[in-house]
């Protein structure tokens, strides 16, 4: 159906009337920012759409987060860029909105403020060690070889031969091939120049991912088990005694579970035949999934500074599926690493006190992305469900968000017969804070020079790390 033949009752009485604008603010500049104002501007064709952004580079963890040997989930970023270039949207990088201006400065500039900023934190582990040399969160790691500017002095210590991952998802997987792949395939990614070098000289040549339940019950998905398996010059160890009986119990589950735990089984049971056998032996690495084993400590060096390993209590399962608990089984085992990786979710924090937060579910409190007692603020993505799912699962959270918006622009719950002065308001408070405020125009220079940095290298693009250099190349 073309969309002109279409014109909801709502949207022709906008057009045939001389109201004002909606205008609309997107706090975050991710895939659930960038969705939010994208579906928006699609479907009402009036509303104007201003995206702030904490970093001067838009699109989130589609650049700091998805993995730099995936290249094709990062194809988003063109519609995006369609979207920020649309007449009626305006990106501001730059701007840390609870900081450089608060959401209620926010909510008197325009008739709706959407929230999408994602999770700024990573849930702690909880025990004894955490916080010795040699032990760091799966965002912050993620961060340093993805160019994220606040992980850009991580320096990971990559001297000793195993490396331990906590977790059983996507990002744990993501983790264990960066750490383990040839370094002629990450030579060809825009992982960062800094953490390169740093590959390069590491010392890593045997990771084990751990999980406190078992196979049934891991998060990742086939695609990554299937690149771990394939990834040249590395090893699968797994052991076949985990798998037993599990050819029964996954009878009738969903086909998705049923073909990753299959591709396990196979894994583990596989006898090589003579020439898979020469190359498996010869494999200079190695990586496993151990289950049944929850962290109880990482253990300190003797001067008490670095990690040398961590203590594992081993679990029980009670109950089946995906609500399966681990229990300690009072047995604990030690692992032997001075590389501890804690990857067991993201975290969000609180944007400003004037925003509903619940902190057991660690989301804000929403109906269908509709803030709960506040009218005119709505929220999308992570801060809305939880720090769970891909991409595509962003954009249909986001897609909800913004009906939610549109129902009520049209149905006028949000009142949009006095206009709102939008950017033009928060312009002049980020002023007289001394802030500056970053263009998509200006964005594409930042762009332009790391692909030009990147052609000179061989790689799509080599990524600034140092927002002040960022800052310096657009003459801020």
């Amino acid at each position: 159906m073309s969309s002109l033949s279409f014109t909801p009752p709502g949207l022709k009485r906008w057009l045939s009337s001389s109201a004002p604008a909606p205008r609309v603010c997107v706090v975050g500049s991710g895939p659930a920012g960038f969705y939010t104002a994208q579906h928006i501007l699609k479907h009402h064709g009036g509303a104007r759409v201003d995206i702030f952004e904490k970093l001067p580079v838009p699109f989130g963890l589609v650049r700091f987060g998805v993995a730099p040997d995936h290249p094709e989930v990062k194809n988003v970023i063109n519609a995006f860029t369609q979207t920020a270039r649309s007449e009626r949207c305006a990106y501001y990088g730059n701007v840390s909105v609870g900081r450089d201006v608060t959401v209620a400065e926010l909510r008197q500039a325009y008739h709706a403020v959407v929230l999408s900023y994602g999770a700024e934190d990573n849930r702690v582990l909880g025990i004894p060690g955490e916080n010795l040399s040699g032990v760091y969160s799966a965002r912050a790691f993620v961060g340093w070889y993805n160019g994220l500017p606040e992980n850009r002095d991580l320096k990971p210590d990559l001297s000793c031969e195993t490396a331990l991952i906590l977790g059983h998802g996507n990002v744990a997987l993501d983790i264990a091939r960066i750490l383990l792949s040839p370094l002629h395939l990450l030579r060809k990614t825009d992982i960062t120049d800094g953490s390169l070098a740093a590959l390069a000289c590491s010392k890593v040549k045997r990771v084990w991912l751990v999980g406190r339940r078992g196979p049934l019950q891991v998060a990742f998905t086939i695609k990554e088990l299937r690149e771990m398996i394939n990834l040249p010059g590395a090893r699968p160890v797994l052991n076949p005694a985990d798998f037993t009986g599990l050819e029964n119990a996954i009878k009738d589950a969903p086909r998705p579970r049923k073909r990753l735990t299959e591709l396990m089984i196979k894994t583990a049971l596989e006898k090589p035949g003579v020439k898979p056998m020469e190359a498996q032996a010869a494999a200079p690495r190695e990586w496993g999934l151990k289950f049944q084993r929850s962290p109880q400590e990482v253990l300190p060096t003797a001067d008490g500074r670095q990690a040398r390993g961590i203590r594992l209590a081993l679990t029980r399962l009670e109950g089946s599926g995906d609500s399966a608990k681990a229990i300690p089984t009072g047995d604990v085992e030690e692992v032997e690493c001075g590389l501890v990786l804690s990857s067991i979710g993201y975290r969000i924090l609180p944007l400003d006190p004037a925003v509903p937060f619940d902190t057991q579910r660690g989301v804000i409190p929403n109906s269908s992305g509709r803030v709960e007692g506040v009218p005119g603020l709505y929220c999308s993505g992570w801060v809305k469900r939880g720090p769970t799912g891909v991409i595509i699962t962003t954009m249909n959270d986001s897609f909800d968000t913004a009906h939610s918006v549109l129902e009520d622009l049209q149905g006028g719950v949000l009142d949009v017969s006095t206009s709102r002065e939008g950017f033009g308001a928060v312009e002049s408070i980020l002023r007289s804070r001394g802030v500056r405020p970053v263009s998509f125009t200006d964005w594409e220079k930042i762009d332009a020079a790391e692909v030009a940095r990147g052609k000179a290298a061989g790689k799509p693009r080599e990524k600034i790390v140092d927002p002040q250099e960022m800052l310096q190349l657009i003459g801020h």
